[in-house]
């Protein structure tokens, strides 16, 4: 799909707790290139938000390298905007007061910013609701100012950690359809996080599914359905098992690890 946009090259992450060191990540390798959307997928505890964390640059990884478009990641950049589980929207402010913040923020000519806007509250379906505040909206419409919000800034990679978790299935589905859309209308480069296996493989060109801490690689797995994938085909369903036996295998070892914790204790 073109040259990698993203590049983690031997990433290792720990830290402290409980004055025990850590290994959340480790010798993780991965390239995604331009325009693709790839899903981590994996049980709690695996390291996926650690990894994403670390391509926003919000948490450096302890060694190995993190680069995009060629230049290395030390901090969060305008290439790359982050859409989070919670909404993180700024409660005083008005749907497009909080699209447009960031691009206030930025400089950008009001007149610029308010048809940049506007073109994002018709394309997510908030045009009605531009004046509205967030606690007047549901989850999935504040999830979608959120979304637009990072769209306004126009950066070439998004960052996406379970965004869709909190939501009901039905808005869940809806906001996975509106998403693909925007991704293929706008190219861009999505990293998404998930626990979900049927969400993964309905979203993503790849899986990459990780191992219980600590997180490593455990399968890189390219998905050839045809979009729109449907979830009741007997492609998907055999795609959803064996994802499901990855996943069931790092979840009982976790498992194994509490009992042996437990038994030391």
């Amino acid at each position: 799909m073109g040259t990698a946009q993203i590049k983690v090259c031997g990433v290792n992450k720990s830290f402290k707790a409980d004055q025990k060191e850590v290994v959340a990540l480790k010798d993780i390798n991965l390239d995604i290139s331009a325009g693709e959307f790839v899903c981590l997928l994996g049980p709690s505890g695996c390291g996926k938000s650690t990894l994403l964390n670390a391509v926003a640059g919000f948490s450096p990884p302890t060694s190995g390298t993190i680069t995009t478009d060629g230049k290395r990641v030390t901090g969060p950049g305008p290439d790359r905007g982050m859409v989070f589980q919670e909404y993180a929207l700024f409660p005083w402010m008005t749907v497009e007061q909080n699209i447009a913040f960031g691009l206030e923020i930025g400089g950008m000519e009001p007149a610029q910013r308010r048809q940049r806007v506007s073109s994002l509250l018709e394309k997510l379906g908030l045009s009605d609701f531009r004046n509205r505040f967030p606690k007047d909206l549901s989850g999935g419409m504040r999830q979608r100012v959120a979304i637009a919000r990072v769209l306004a800034l126009d950066s070439p990679i998004m960052l996406m950690d379970e965004p869709f978790g909190a939501l009901d299935a039905l808005t869940r589905r809806n906001l996975q359809d509106e998403l693909l859309r925007i991704w293929a209308e706008l190219k861009k480069t999505i990293l998404f996080v998930t626990h979900s296996i049927e969400e993964a493989i309905y979203l993503a060109d790849r899986i990459v599914v990780m191992t219980y801490r600590p997180g490593t690689v455990k399968r890189d797995m390219r998905i050839e359905l045809t979009r729109p994938r449907d979830p009741a085909s007997p492609e998907f369903n055999q795609l959803k098992r064996e994802l499901g036996q990855l996943v069931m295998e790092e979840q009982q070892r976790h498992h194994n690890d509490e009992l042996r914790l437990a038994a030391i204790d």
